[in-house]
């Protein structure tokens, strides 16, 4: 399975993940679509961190741009009332000081600070935007389906760790720095990046908050900030302190990697292709402020696929429509239906009705479900995703007294194809026992013979 493997131990930041991405081996070409959109352009280099080379990513405006930005940087001071916790470049991982100018190639003209030649930094600059008008303006770009998704997810991970912490309702949820050009340059960018690479997991072994406290708007915090620590309650991988004092994991970072990656305690065994470093900003002494990314195919056994659980409980629900669920569901999409008698209240009999379904098919699943039953609410459970065999199905031909007879059987193998189970079609099975007198149970051990021979 083509894997890519984050090494979190310096935590991670947007345009940290990117730089990661780009070394090794997205395609920057990708990002155009970002650049149409904000009028932004990305500035990729090169730096060295404690003797290890890394890619920046810097994301800048045209100085002609920059009124149409009016922002000045006053009003881009890291105090946004309750929102000073989402700012993603105030920490060791804010852009290099001296990345150099150029779109998607590596040119070696030194500018200092955020004098990028004939170009601005656009860090925490544009308008304050609305989860909402984020969500418009991602959909706006013209992205492939995929990635479209997976950037609104992100978003919605950051409105609702925003939501949280404050109180608020995700809807009217404004971003300040997080709603800001380069954070969505940073967010849309990773996923392009990430599409890009054409892998099947990804994976990311315990991430570094950082340490120490770090200023906000009511008063002083220690790290990790509120919102990363409500956004990594969302996450699959787990959070560890230090190694140094500093905020390591920024909002940006976390929920990228909340929506992306499963948790591993240690690196994968990887058949490697690639590798690559995303620079943060800051140095410290003992420590390579890098983020590391691993590609190659892993040999894990099963795949991960994404999915959604569906719930409902039914009280009232005839025989006839339960027996109809199963067949009607799964034409909606429906990966797997499960039907559980259960009590509801006051003692009655009833029914709780299981749906696994892909993401993209939950909608359309609930309703069906809705529709089918009358239920007057579809819950959807925790789970995120399920692992699954390899499936393969060949045709048995097995001999009863002289006469030959087929029989469909499905192979279950890891993804190294090792098969651990093999498995003959009922219904075949059966129509061969009506036919030949023989017991259904032998008619499928012979298939099931067959193949393994």
């Amino acid at each position: 399975m083509r894997t890519l493997a984050f090494d979190g131990r310096m935590g991670a930041s947007g345009d940290m993940l990117c730089g990661a991405l780009l070394a090794a081996g997205a395609d920057p070409d990708v990002l155009e679509p970002i650049e149409k959109a904000l009028d932004v352009r990305y500035a990729i280099d090169t730096t060295t961190k404690n003797g290890i080379d890394a890619t920046t990513v810097a994301v800048l405006f045209d100085d002609e741009s920059t009124d149409d930005h009016d922002e000045t940087d006053d009003d881009r001071s890291h105090d946004h009332g309750d929102h000073a916790q989402t700012h993603d470049h105030t920490h060791p991982h804010s852009h290099d000081d001296h990345g150099h100018e150029h779109t998607h190639e590596h040119s070696h003209d030194d500018h200092e600070g955020h004098d990028h030649g004939d170009h601005t930094h656009a860090e925490g600059a544009g308008p304050t935007r609305s989860y909402t008008e984020v969500v418009e303006l991602v959909e706006s770009m013209g992205l492939p389906e995929e990635v479209e998704r997976d950037a609104t997810a992100i978003f919605e991970i950051l409105g609702e760790a925003e939501a949280a912490v404050h109180g608020t309702d995700l809807d009217a949820t404004h971003f300040h720095e997080v709603g800001a050009d380069d954070a969505i340059a940073d967010v849309v960018g990773a996923t392009l990046l990430l599409d890009s690479l054409d892998v099947e997991r990804v994976v990311t072994t315990p991430i570094a908050g950082g340490g120490g406290t770090v200023a906000m708007s009511h008063g002083t915090y220690p790290v990790p900030a509120p919102a990363v620590v409500d956004v990594v309650e969302r996450a699959d991988w787990a959070l560890h302190g230090g190694p140094v004092d500093g905020e390591l994991l920024t909002p940006t970072g976390a929920a990228i990697l909340a929506h992306v990656a499963d948790g591993v305690e240690r690196l994968p065994a990887l058949d490697l292709d690639a590798s690559g470093y995303g620079a943060g900003d800051h140095d410290f002494p003992d420590y390579p402020n890098v983020l590391r990314a691993l590609v190659g195919t892993s040999s894990e056994g099963l795949t991960r696929e994404g999915i959604r659980v569906l719930e409902t409980n039914l009280d009232d629900a005839p025989p006839e429509v339960l027996g109809g669920l199963h067949d009607s569901l799964k034409a909606a999409g429906a990966r797997d239906v499960s039907i559980i008698p259960t009590t509801m209240k006051k003692s009655r009999p009833g029914h709780l009705v299981k749906v696994i379904v892909k993401s993209e098919d939950a909608e359309q699943v609930a309703r069906r479900l809705a529709v089918e039953t009358g239920t007057l609410g579809v819950r959807e459970t925790g789970a995120r995703h399920r692992w699954v065999a390899e499936r393969a199905f060949e045709t048995a031909t097995i001999a009863i007294e002289g006469e030959e007879y087929e029989v469909g059987v499905k192979i279950a193998s890891d993804s190294e194809g090792t098969v651990y189970d093999v498995s003959a079609e009922y219904d075949d099975a059966s129509v061969i026992a009506a036919e030949t007198d023989v017991p259904i149970r032998e008619v499928m051990r012979r298939a099931e013979n067959t193949v393994r021979e």
